[in-house]
């Protein structure tokens, strides 16, 4: 085999890989593909979050999750009712 022949086919192979390279990278910015990545990882955090390691859920956080958002429901219909 020719010294040419084995660089076109070398240049060929590069190009191969550039173009799979590139089509990898415009999958990846789809704002779609972009939109299920991030729910994925905002549902996995949130499990990490909620549930053990060993997949129990974890009532305290829960708790204060929910006193929190109870605390905030009433501080605003106390803003609410100031203003009137």
């Amino acid at each position: 085999m020719s010294e040419t022949a084995r660089i076109e086919r070398d240049i060929e192979a590069a190009r191969s890989r550039l173009e799979g390279t590139v089509n990898e990278l415009a999958y990846r910015a789809q704002p779609k593909v972009i939109a299920e990545r991030q729910a994925a990882s905002l549902k996995l955090k949130l499990n990490e979050a909620t549930h053990t390691p060993d997949g129990q859920l974890r009532v305290e956080r829960i708790g204060a999750v929910v006193a929190a958002a109870v605390a905030l429901v009433v501080v605003a219909g106390l803003i609410r009712r100031r203003r009137r």
